[in-house]
């Protein structure tokens, strides 16, 4: 399998570059180094993140609008990008028209398959579906390109829940049709006797946002409510006075049943002639879910058997549907044209929510609504922020220190922590972003980075070093190591050989602690001068006074050593980057024996 080749480094050009000051709870103290602040960094602040799209106002990025979005979140849209509103797109026209689009937002209508990402030419960085369901979107294709894939999951929860207890309560009444029966000039009172809600047992399927309020719906109806979800917790089932069951019991159970599942291959078809023939004779069945997740002919088969009693569908394998579909002329479905998140406040919602997601990712921010991405909790990815900006430099600062034409096969990172489910795959995402950029064309992402990885034939492996302690903390430290590559500066590489650098948020601010078994203290902002030098007095001012007079700000400098008068390791914070015939001269003083610069 082909390493990944370290070429001359190149300059990053577009790199996580947020920072997030967080105030944490601890403090390191480490024997046997020196330590010197030019000053303290300031505290609270937040920069926005940013990224080459939306680095100069001349420069906005471009966003394609292809089906209609709500007047609130075009309105977001405007104020940060240029936005291209061209409704009802043949998919040769959207292929056309995206490799000129950096960003672009659907609802249900739109597919954007593979074909559409190759159209891209790589611009496109950004899709935004909104509503829940993705199933229209290519994610695996969107993973490849390096396209990150947004939704919006909460803002229409409510108003599908009310569509599907509206659709219940028709269907259960038999609204419909009495309806367009009396407009034809009938009064068939006795035609249209329909059943009662209260004491019937419903049974959700899938116990997700929009099921799970279906279900607090139907109890306040009367009605006693089992659900079907794998990946439901049974404390949220509980809370709501409801019992997970097995599908077979659920479908075995049920006089209704409502749909709310997403359309995947393991849901595809999930109701069929097999589950069709386990249910009660009568039972009636509500999808506001993915026309997919129903066998369309199978459910006819099951209405003409009387098994079935009736049926409400708000969607349908094929939108919008051919006239003469069997299953929307039948006399016992109830249908409506995909109304489920069609009110005037959840329309506003999602265009809000999908124009702020997409925006942030515009911009380079973490999206908590990612749904091709290492998926973290809103609250957890506040807390991780900085210790993202730590893993990303340091995968950045290893790879520099590997000499160049080796080939990076293996990674090895740690994770020091307290806590014993800390989930790591957005911190290994950044690692690997960081290890590859430097040395690559290509832009990783927190999308791309492990298939980018894996095409690169790069090897990450993950430890997890558990501390007792407080849980307060989400991390002690992260190691980095690189296994069987040489190194540009030996004192990087520890007694096993590795290439080892360590670092640790203190007050919000990533920090490199350790350079090979030298424990230094030095701010991750700007870039570091690493030297190997004889300790002894006089070095810091040295070192300093030739940055000095080339006008080279120093932020920090930390001086670890093994023992007085022994080896020890430098490391400058620098502003700005030296001139070569700077780096020359610090290397010239006579008690340094190597030294390196490394650019963030």
């Amino acid at each position: 399998m082909a390493s990944l080749k370290i070429p001359t480094l190149k300059t990053p050009s577009h790199s996580l570059s947020s920072k997030l000051s967080l105030r944490s709870a601890f403090s390191a103290n480490f024997p046997n180094s020196a330590h010197f602040s030019r000053s303290q960094p300031q505290r609270g602040r937040v920069l926005i993140l940013t990224s080459a799209a939306s680095s100069s106002s001349s420069n906005k990025p471009t966003v394609l609008v292809a089906e209609k979005l709500g007047e609130a979140g075009l309105t977001l849209l405007k104020e940060f990008a240029d936005v291209d509103c061209s409704y009802n797109l043949s998919p040769e026209e959207l292929r056309s028209k995206i490799s000129l689009c950096d960003a672009l937002i659907v609802r249900s209508g739109t597919k954007v398959n593979r074909a559409v990402f190759e159209s891209s030419g790589g611009r496109l960085k950004v899709v935004g579906r909104a509503g829940v369901g993705i199933d229209n979107v290519d994610l695996a294709a969107a993973t490849e390109h390096g396209c990150l894939v947004v939704n919006a999951p909460t803002a229409n929860t409510v108003a599908a829940a009310e569509h599907g207890i509206a659709l219940l309560a028709a269907m259960a009444r038999n609204v419909a049709q009495a309806d367009a029966s009396i407009k034809s000039g009938k009064w068939q009172r006795n035609k249209y006797v329909g059943v009662s809600l209260v004491g019937k047992t419903l049974a959700v399927l899938g116990f997700g946002k929009v099921g799970s309020e279906v279900a607090r719906r139907a109890k306040g109806l009367g009605m006693h409510v089992i659900a079907h979800d794998p990946y439901a917790p049974a404390e949220r089932a509980r809370a709501i006075g409801v019992e997970l069951v097995s599908f077979d019991e659920a479908i075995g159970a049920a006089d209704f049943i409502s749909m709310h599942m997403p359309l995947t291959p393991a849901t595809s078809n999930m109701l069929n002639n097999e589950t069709f023939a386990k249910m009660k004779k009568g039972v009636r069945i509500v999808n506001v879910a993915r026309g997919g997740v129903v066998d369309e002919e199978a459910l006819v088969r099951a209405l003409d058997a009387g098994i079935v009693a009736q049926a409400a569908l708000d969607v349908f394998s094929e939108e919008p549907p051919k006239q003469d579909n069997k299953l929307v002329q039948h006399e016992m479905v109830t249908v409506t044209p995909h109304l489920g998140a069609s009110t005037m406040e959840a329309q506003e919602g999602v265009a809000i929510e999908i124009a702020e997601a997409v925006v942030g990712a515009l911009k380079g921010e973490l999206a908590a609504t990612a749904v091709n991405a290492p998926m973290v909790p809103a609250e957890v990815l506040l807390e991780l922020k900085p210790y993202v900006i730590l893993a990303e430099k340091l995968g950045r600062l290893a790879v520099q220190l590997v000499a160049g034409g080796s080939g990076v096969k293996t990674v090895k990172v740690s994770y020091a922590s307290s806590r014993p489910d800390l989930d790591t795959r957005l911190l290994r995402a950044m690692i690997t972003k960081g290890i590859i950029e430097p040395i690559s064309d290509i832009y990783v992402n927190l999308v791309n980075a492990d298939y980018t990885a894996k095409q690169r034939g790069l090897r990450i492996t993950e430890e997890h070093i558990h501390l007792d302690g407080s849980h307060e903390i989400p991390l002690e430290f992260i190691k980095v190591q690189i296994a069987d590559v040489k190194s540009k500066f030996a004192s990087a590489t520890s007694k096993s050989g590795e290439i080892k650098v360590e670092g640790r948020v203190k007050d919000g601010i990533p920090h490199l602690t350790k350079v090979g078994s030298f424990r230094v203290d030095v701010s991750l902002e700007g870039s570091i001068i690493l030297c190997r030098q004889v300790d002894q007095p006089g070095m810091i001012g040295k070192v300093g006074s030739i940055l000095g007079e080339e006008n080279v700000n120093v932020s920090f400098m930390s001086v670890g050593r093994v023992a007085p008068r022994k080896h020890a390791v430098m490391a400058i914070g620098v502003d700005d980057q030296p001139r070569k015939e700077s780096l020359k001269r610090i290397g010239e003083v006579p008690a340094i024996e190597e030294s390196v610069f490394l650019k963030l």
